[in-house]
């Protein structure tokens, strides 16, 4: 599983000298000098920002990365316009762009059309009149990207990581996650409440009630039961973070015999991936028997009400505003705090991007990426894998093996930079001029017939996880590789005019922080080619868990919320919060190193040292404001700490921090060396 930045995050590329117009890279403005560094970091770093940048009605959190995500947008909205204005020939990628982008644009279309493309569908689930047929059905379904009951995809073998294997997840919740089902933390409860009105409504609006011959309330409550059975079932967060725990190799003959009402020899003929194959990874067996039972003893309504309800779901947001806006109201407002939904535009650009991502970004790199921001960024990353050996061989609670072993993994990382040698080819992708659901159909399909063709062959190494235009970058423990797309390589995130010491505050955490990934706590499971693989003594494995434990409490300990009290979950964000830490230390001695050189400003640059630029610039990353709502909803959901957290909690374990600007014993931001974490 890819190790992301942030849910949607930024990096900029960096310059490989000194710039020609030099400034700190430090906005003045962006400051609170009301508050004392030594008592709120965070309040100090960001606070202009956040008052000059207060949330409007479409966001439920905004920051310094949702701005560059933004500025994305405007550029493929742009790049489809251009697209649009030609006479492109039939079928041809840019007639495609062109095409769904239109039909998704066609709001008189969409209302005259309300439910019209969902009813075949529904129909067909309507119909349904045995096991069998609920069998047969749920193929329909997933060769759709409906994945109901569980998902299977391709994968690397995490024994061979050279080979591709299918691997069978479970899925199915409208919800997402099992807690919003079985835990009244938070606000859950009225999300509950509000996802039966949800599916209540749209149940009616589709007219699925009178195909089923039931009232839109009931079939809501019969789905809830359901899927709260499956949740029950599921793995929890924490648990799906194990990789040994996820990893659980099935021959075919074994699944069949242990789960015979899935039947798993006709599911995988039916989808194409039985040839070659001799082993399949289950990732949670416990839901799975659940899932065994259910196909046998749950009633043919209660599967058909669940089966329509994900087929509504899925297609609510391509349909009339009447779905739109019903879809809205709960995921956007009640979930997240969001008041208005995104204008259309953003939306169905973001849909066309979904649907030909490579195509669309090739087109963008052409347009935005220049030339000269690749070299630089691997000159940049180089930098940073010397530091990283450099700390590796510098700790003191690891061995001489585990060092190697260390060394030899970080210099195999594949490093991936801006673009893709070789394109996604697009010519099988159907875009008709139809309805825009039925484009998405086969959008889904085509996804699904790529992913599963991938299985029982070898990994494709120079495969890209992210689209060139995607604000974010990854680390993926089976190819070993850290990977920066384009359009992060770009301000605000770097300033080519400014101070390299606010450069490797910003952009070269973030590196770091890829790179650190390949060590946290799942990452070190990985050996150098990408298997799972203890490669550490077992004294060295005890002190790295002591070391994370401490970062564990320290962020579990913040409360983030007072109204209802609400806790961060320092266990299902360590990895992210270790990736933090590492890459704070690595991009320190990186920036050390260039100080050494003279390619950083050793003076004083807007009354900072350039180590007091370093943090500043690491802080202005995470500035952002946030509802109440989305603090809840990603508290439960998400791995990455809040922005807050990510520079308030984060920086008093860096010594470092604590000496560029003289915190004390009795500040806020001071923790004492004997609590600090020291991994990476």
């Amino acid at each position: 599983m890819k190790k992301t930045l942030l849910t949607i995050a930024t990096m900029a590329v960096m310059t490989g000298g000194m710039a020609q117009k030099q400034t700190s890279g430090i906005r003045l403005e962006n400051l609170d000098r009301s508050v004392s560094p030594q008592e709120n970091f965070y309040q100090y770093a960001c606070g202009g920002w956040m008052q000059s940048h207060p949330l409007d009605a479409e966001h439920s959190r905004y920051g310094a990365f949702d701005f560059l995500a933004e500025e994305n947008q405007k550029q493929l909205k742009s790049i489809i316009d251009e697209v649009s204005s030609k006479k492109n020939a039939p079928g041809s990628v840019a007639d495609k762009i062109a095409t769904l982008y239109n039909i998704g644009m066609d709001s008189v279309r969409l209302q005259q059309q309300g439910a019209e493309p969902l009813k075949p569908y529904l129909e067909e689930i309507a119909a349904l009149d045995s096991r069998a047929a609920i069998k047969a059905e749920i193929l329909r379904l997933h060769k759709r990207g409906n994945y109901v009951l569980f998902g299977v995809f391709g994968e690397a073998d995490k024994d061979n990581a050279k080979m591709c294997i299918a691997w069978a997840y479970q899925t199915g919740l409208g919800l997402g996650d099992r807690d919003y089902y079985l835990t009244d933390e938070g606000n859950n409860v009225a999300i509950r409440e509000g996802y039966i009105k949800l599916m209540t409504k749209e149940f009616a609006l589709a007219g699925y009630d009178k195909m089923a011959s039931m009232p839109a309330d009931q079939l809501a409550r019969l789905v809830m039961v359901f899927e709260t059975r499956l949740a029950k079932a599921q793995n929890t967060k924490l648990e799906n973070r194990d990789p040994f725990g996820t990893f659980n190799r099935y021959t075919v003959d074994r699944a069949q015999k242990e789960h015979p009402h899935i039947d798993w020899t006709a599911y995988f003929n039916a989808m194409g991936i039985i040839k070659g194959m001799e082993t399949f990874n289950i990732a949670q067996p416990k839901y799975f028997a659940e899932v065994d039972k259910v196909l046998a003893t749950e009633s043919i309504e209660t599967l058909k009400a669940y089966f329509a309800w994900h087929e509504i779901n899925g297609a609510a947001s391509y349909l009339s505003d009447d779905f739109v806006n019903a879809n809205f109201d709960f995921y956007g407002r009640l979930l997240s705090g969001r008041e208005v939904n995104r204008p259309r535009w953003k939306r169905v650009t973001s849909t066309v991007d979904g649907a030909m991502g490579e195509a669309m970004g090739q087109l963008y790199v052409e347009r935005y990426f220049p030339a000269a921001a690749k070299k630089r960024m691997k000159t940049l990353v180089g930098n940073l894998q010397v530091a990283l050996g450099q700390r590796i061989k510098n700790a003191t609670w690891m061995d001489a093996q585990t060092k190697k072993n260390a060394q030899e993994k970080l210099s195999a990382i594949l490093v991936k930079i801006g673009y893709p040698d070789k394109w996604r080819d697009y010519s099988g992708l159907q875009i008709k001029n139809d309805s825009y659901y039925a484009n998405i159909v086969r959008s889904n399909e085509f996804d699904v017939a790529y992913n599963l063709s991938k299985i029982n062959k070898p990994v494709d190494r120079n495969e890209w996880g992210m689209t060139p235009q995607t604000v974010n970058a990854y680390y993926n423990p089976t190819t070993n590789e850290i990977c920066f797309p384009a359009a992060i390589l770009q301000p605000p995130f770097f300033d080519m005019n400014a101070d390299e010491a606010a450069n490797y505050g910003a952009i070269g955490v973030v590196i770091g922080h890829e790179m650190t990934h390949g060590f946290d706590d799942q990452g070190r499971n990985y050996d150098k080619d990408g298997n799972l693989n203890d490669w550490w003594t077992a004294a060295d494995a005890e002190n790295f868990k002591q070391n994370a434990k401490v970062l564990v409490e320290s962020f579990g300990a913040v409360k983030v919320l007072d109204d209802p009290e609400t806790y961060a979950n320092g266990e299902l964000t360590l990895g992210e919060n270790i990736a933090d830490n590492g890459g704070l230390h690595i991009s320190y001695l990186a920036m050390q190193n260039a100080l050494k050189k003279k390619q950083v400003n050793k003076k004083k640059m807007d009354g900072f040292t350039p180590e007091q630029r370093f943090f500043l610039a690491y802080a202005a990353v995470w500035a952002s404001n946030i509802r109440p709502q989305a603090i809840l909803q990603l508290t439960q959901m998400d791995v990455h700490s809040l922005g807050k957290n990510r520079v308030n909690v984060a920086l008093p374990h860096i010594t470092e921090f604590i000496d560029a600007f003289g915190v004390k014993p009795g500040d806020k931001m001071y923790l004492a060396p004997e609590k600090r974490a020291l991994l990476w």
